[in-house]
C-alpha cells in the first residue's frame, strides 16, 4: 500500500529573503536558502511535497493561504514581523482550517516586549522559536505528525 505524500505550504514573511545578512547577532548566517535545502533534506526522509513562498507584501501571503484550501495538508508559516501585527493573516489561516505551524528563529518572548504577543498563533496547532533554522525542521517534524497520527 502507497503511502500518501503530505504537501506542505512553507510561508516565509518580510525580510527573511535577507537572511545571512541582516542582524547577525540574531538570526546567524543562515540564509533563507540554507533553511530550504535542510527542509527539502528532511521532507524527502518523511514523504513531503514542499513548496516554498516569500513575500514582504501582506496581501500576497494572504492570497497564497487562501489559495492553499484542498490544496496543502499543513502550513509552516513565519510570518515574521507580521507575527505581531497581522490579524488579517490569522484571519486567513482561521478561514482555510488547515493545520499551520507557526515557527521563529530567534525567541520572541524573550526579546523586545513587542515582540512577545503573536496574533498568528491563536490559528495554529503550536510555534516553535528559539532554535534557529532548526525552529523550521522541528515544524515540520510536528507537521507530519501532528497531520499523519
Amino acid at each position: 500500500m502507497e503511502v500518501k505524500r503530505l504537501n506542505i505550504l512553507v510561508i516565509n514573511g518580510p525580510n527573511l529573503n535577507l537572511l545571512g545578512s541582516r542582524e547577525k547577532n540574531i538570526y546567524g548566517d543562515v540564509t533563507l536558502a540554507d533553511i530550504e535545502k535542510e527542509l527539502i533534506k528532511l521532507a524527502v526522509e518523511l514523504n513531503i511535497n514542499l513548496t516554498f513562498i516569500q513575500s514582504n507584501n501582506e496581501g500576497t501571503i494572504i492570497d497564497n493561504i487562501q489559495a492553499s484550501k484542498n490544496k496543502y495538508d499543513g502550513i509552516l508559516i513565519n510570518p515574521a514581523a507580521y507575527t505581531h501585527t497581522s490579524i488579517a493573516i490569522m484571519d486567513a489561516l482561521s478561514a482555510v482550517q488547515i493545520p499551520t505551524v507557526e515557527v521563529h528563529l530567534s525567541n520572541i518572548h524573550t526579546r523586545e516586549e513587542f515582540r512577545h504577543n503573536s496574533f498568528i498563533v491563536r490559528s495554529c496547532i503550536g510555534q516553535i522559536c528559539g532554535f534557529g533554522k532548526n525552529s523550521y525542521l522541528l515544524g515540520l517534524r510536528a507537521l507530519d505528525n501532528y497531520i499523519s497520527r
